[in-house]
């Protein structure tokens, strides 16, 4: 997605790229800039990230940040809307504890939407975001076998309740609420084109309803080359093992030279260091000081960024959002990483379902964007005939 007024021509060599660079519509909930980074509505992230999650959902649909009376009111909007049918509850129970915790989101997706659905895209919108924290807390705890689900408390609040919820056995509910709330408004949006995004967007605009829309959006995130890259990222500090920065130098131009992935640097637009990652270093250095896998990342980001830098092809040798999201995580007590993309899902419900209502209620005057349909060359023009 693009808010360019550019017109393309597209090349032979441009085919089968991904859509890479190529406008197909536009977003009113966020963009990203390449020295910037990720914006919401107009506002910086970083004057965000510390904002009631709810404050940034509620300028997610109303492209305007609400007033103290106005914020009041949708959380109590938010907490009405909060109750998960228990026929939910008992079908997730029924799933089998080999599936990744990625499909038991999208299978619980599509649950939600056969207990709860209206058939309204903004009403179903706000109902599943108030609903996702109670499904993917069962999620947590029915798999890891941590227990039956903890009844909710929706009036605690969006994040505040989901820790209670998750009740992480041995955990510290404080620090990770504090970590959470900001985690939670870093990975809400990310511009229209990423593939989670597009996806949920795409099925949307066939008239499918917003929870086989969502769980379309879940099953593109859950790839390892989308939303798995934070546990990706957390594999690779445990693997380089070291805080040392001379050590770490010698490993990291060992793997540069063996052309191995340097997992949490670089990204696909920006060009300078993610403020999302810049925001979580700063939240690693007040709730984790001491963690040993955190001192590693925050080595990381000034000897990969050094080493990097060297080579003339890297475009962004800098940290993205995913450089010591999963090592915070880790910190946090959540050791399993197959549920981290749970938890990035969790925040993107929120951005995705207002682009969806965007797409389906406001844009080309309320008629809704057209159903996507690309068109695609077919290698061989010529009929083929039999006999």
């Amino acid at each position: 997605m693009s808010d360019s007024n550019v017109l393309y021509s597209i090349t032979e060599a441009q085919l089968n790229t991904g859509l890479r660079g190529f406008p197909v519509g536009t977003v009113r909930t966020s963009r990203v800039s390449p020295t910037e980074g990720v914006s919401y509505v107009g506002y910086p992230i970083a004057d965000l990230s510390k904002l009631d999650p709810e404050a940034v959902i509620y300028l997610m649909f109303n492209k305007e940040l609400p007033s103290d009376e106005q914020l009041t009111e949708f959380k109590a909007n938010l907490a009405g809307r909060a109750a998960v049918d228990e026929s939910v509850f008992k079908m997730l129970a029924q799933l089998p504890k080999t599936g990744h915790p990625m499909e038991w989101l999208i299978n619980g997706l599509t649950l939600l939407g056969m207990t709860g659905k209206t058939g309204d895209y903004y009403e179903d919108a706000l109902n599943l975001i108030s609903r996702a924290p109670a499904l993917i807390a069962a999620i947590f705890r029915i798999r890891s076998g941590w227990g039956d689900p903890i009844a909710s408390k929706p009036e605690l609040g969006l994040v505040e309740n989901f820790v209670h919820m998750l009740g992480v056995p041995g955990g510290d509910a404080e620090r990770l609420t504090r970590q959470l709330r900001i985690f939670y408004v870093l990975h809400m949006d990310h511009g229209g084109g990423n593939l989670s995004t597009f996806s949920g967007k795409a099925v949307a605009s066939g008239l499918a309803d917003i929870y086989s829309s969502m769980a379309a959006a879940m099953a593109g995130l859950s790839g390892p080359r989308h939303g798995k890259a934070n546990q990706n990222c957390l594999a690779f500090v445990q693997e380089v093992g070291t805080a040392d920065h001379a050590a770490l130098e010698e490993v990291i131009r060992g793997k540069v030279a063996r052309r191995e992935l340097i997992y949490g640097f670089g990204h696909a637009v920006l060009r300078a260091e993610d403020p999302r990652a810049t925001i979580q270093y700063a939240v690693g250095q007040e709730l984790y000081p001491e963690d040993p896998l955190f001192q590693i990342a925050l080595a990381l980001r000034t000897v990969a960024v050094k080493v990097l830098k060297e080579n003339p092809r890297i475009s962004n040798p800098y940290p993205n959002v995913d450089a010591v999201s999963g090592t915070l995580l880790n910190a946090a007590g959540l050791l399993d990483s197959d549920y981290y993309t749970t938890l990035f899902g969790l925040a993107r419900i929120a951005g995705i379902a207002a682009q969806i209502v965007d797409e389906r209620l406001n844009f080309r005057g309320g008629k809704g964007v057209a159903i996507y349909r690309c068109s695609f060359k077919a290698e061989n023009q010529d009929p083929r005939r039999l006999g």
